[in-house]
């Protein structure tokens, strides 16, 4: 009994299969839908077998029969025209599918470590591997913060664990000591009072910290 397909339309996976106009290849290898012939010189036979024209045309193919298919792959050679070095060096790369992976110390991924604040001691992850910002991080690095939010707190030398309080009172002290009437009107410290006002207005609406 035919089903009326959902919908007004056939949703069935042996339906699509029909109507991709795509070749079908049998268990031995050949393409049974192809109406190619034989490319070998002098050959009538059907054309159901594809052999890739060279390493660099690996998407580009012969069309051979058979017989023919069997003679040209046992000539092929992959590697041919290129030195031990070279052939070495391809075999290499598809071992890791051609993604070279980098050392477990390369610096981006020490500095990764280090921005969690692990430690290690046996320096499997290079020699600043074992800097821990948690401990040494003046800015305490004892949680997740945005990057202008850590930021801040080192400018102003201060733990990311006070309220915002005692860090305006830490705000308040620098500006102080950094403004230019402090100074006899030297402005030597210009530089560094624009930094501490920056880092002020980083945290001084921030969710992050308590009143």
């Amino acid at each position: 009994m035919d089903r009326k397909p959902l919908f007004e339309f056939d949703i069935r996976a042996s339906s699509d299969k029909k109507k991709r106009a795509r070749g079908r290849r049998g268990m031995s290898g050949a393409w049974e839908t192809s109406v190619r012939q034989c490319e070998h010189e002098g050959c009538s036979e059907d054309g159901k077998y594809r052999c890739p024209k060279s390493p660099d045309q690996l998407n580009e193919y012969f069309w051979f029969c058979k017989d023919h298919a069997r003679e040209y792959n046992l000539k092929w050679n992959y590697f041919e025209g290129q030195t031990e070095a070279e052939m070495m060096d391809e075999m290499e790369r598809d071992r890791v599918w051609g993604r070279a992976t980098q050392p477990l110390g390369s610096k981006d991924e020490r500095l990764a470590w280090q921005r969690l604040g692990i430690e290690d001691p046996h320096q499997v992850l290079g020699d600043n591997a074992t800097r821990n910002p948690g401990k040494n991080n003046p800015a305490g690095g004892t949680r997740k913060l945005p990057a202008p939010e850590r930021k801040a707190l080192e400018i102003l030398d201060a733990r990311d664990s006070w309220s915002r309080t005692e860090i305006r009172k830490q705000y308040k002290s620098l500006v102080k000591d950094l403004h230019p009437d402090r100074n006899s009107g030297a402005r030597h410290d210009e530089d560094r009072l624009q930094e501490v006002v920056w880092a002020w207005d980083q945290l001084k609406d921030s969710r992050y910290f308590r009143d």
